[in-house]
Formats: structure tokens, sequence, C-alpha cells
């Protein structure tokens, strides 16, 4: 039987791209700033990774750190980055935005899957989701926005943690939106977040390099080769 679990790995270093494509990763997303949860990437990074990485590219478009309630300006720099993205040659985009209220919002929502699907892109709606009011009413209303994926950890901490609600999530879509579970996930816990029905799976890979110098700015990592290789094992030995 066909093996349709997507493996995706959160990336920021080349090093890291380098190693995803040769494991055969299906996709990966490209950040800058893992450390703050992911924001965009520079564009020089992403020709580059495009030029290297043979699986599905998509690229985070998150403008700053903090929350996911953004003004009139950030949406113009984030419709700004996705027409960027389109010229470079991406797969898809990541975005996410709530209301006050914790809804997703819908002005830009709509506002930037319509630069999305203009330019052929695919979009994934983040962790931003683990932050709704209420899962089912935002459930339905990013397939009613026709997203292609949320990425979720259940609203838990880690993705094992939020298991039953991302359960319930792969019930109510039925297949209308594919629903990527992500937060602390690794080869140990991976197999239960399979069994719930997941469509793919969303981890970083890196392992902090050395003991930091006095004048660094910020850790520094290289790419955790052996999760990626225990993840990919698994994607071979849960067929659906």
């Amino acid at each position: 039987m066909k093996n349709n679990l997507q493996i995706e790995v959160c990336v920021e270093s080349i090093d890291t791209v380098v190693e995803a494509d040769r494991q055969g990763v299906d996709r990966i997303e490209l950040c800058s700033a893992l450390d703050l949860g992911g924001l965009t990437p520079s564009y020089a990074m992403i020709p580059q990774c495009r030029s290297i990485f043979s699986g599905e590219l998509y690229v985070m478009i998150r403008p700053r750190p903090g929350t996911f309630v953004y003004s009139a300006a950030e949406r113009a720099v984030m419709k700004k980055d996705i027409e960027v993205c389109a010229r470079l040659g991406v797969d898809g985009v990541v975005f996410g935005g709530l209301t006050r209220e914790g809804y997703p919002d819908e002005v830009l929502c709509t506002e930037l899957l319509h630069a999305a699907k203009k330019a052929h892109l695919r979009a994934t709606f983040h962790r931003a989701f683990d932050g709704v009011a209420d899962v089912e009413k935002g459930l339905e209303q990013l397939i009613k926005w026709e997203f292609d994926r949320i990425l979720t950890s259940g609203q838990a901490q880690v993705a094992v943690e939020g298991i039953n609600l991302i359960g319930r999530m792969v019930q109510q879509s039925q297949g209308r939106i594919e629903i990527m579970a992500g937060g602390g996930v690794d080869a140990a816990n991976a197999p239960e977040l399979i069994q719930a029905g997941v469509d793919a799976l969303h981890f970083s890979a890196r392992i902090p390099k050395g003991v930091p110098l006095p004048l660094q700015m910020g850790k520094s990592y290289l790419p955790n080769k052996d999760k990626i290789h225990q993840m990919m094992l698994l994607k071979q030995q849960f067929p659906r």
C-alpha cells in the first residue's frame, strides 16, 4: 500500500537543507530565527535552497515575533513577501493570523490566500491555530477559505500531549484539509501521532554547536542527521 504520510523538516540553515535533500525529505519549511518560532527568511536564502532541495519548498511568512494579531502595515509586508516568494520558485507559503478575540483573521487570511493562489502556491496555516478560541469553528473557517493544510500541536505545548484534539481534527476534517502535527515531534512519539491519522509530521532537526563564544550573538546549530534518518524510517514502517 502506498504511504502518503509526509515528512516536513523546519529549517533555517543551508546545511540542514542539504541533509534533508540527501535523505529524501518530502518537504521543508524554510524560516529564519527558529529560536523565536520562525520568521520570514532572507530573499537570497530562498533560491539557494531551491537549487539544493528537490522536494517541496515552503516559506514562512511571519514578519516579527510575538502575537499573531497583525496591523494593516504588517499585512502589506506579508502580502509582498508572498509575491516575492512566488517569483523565487517556491511551492507554498506558511502563515497565520488571529483576531483579538482568538479567531482566524478573515481579512488577513483571505487577502494572503488570494495572493498565494493567484501565484499557484499552496498555503499552510501555522501554529497560530493553537491559539484559536473555538477549534471546530476555526477548522471549518480554514476549510472554507481553502487553506491546504493546518500545522498544530493540538493546543498543547507538544503535539503528543494534544493528540486527542489532533485526532478529533482529523475526524472533523474528513480529508477536506490536511492535518500536520508539529511541536516536539520525534521518533519516540511519532508513532502515536501517525496512529491518530495525521497527514504529515513537522519537526526541526538541529543540534547546538559547541559552547557559545563571548561575542557570539545567539546559538549555532548543526543538522541532526540521525533524527531525520529515524523519521524517514518511520515513514516506511507505517504504510497507509
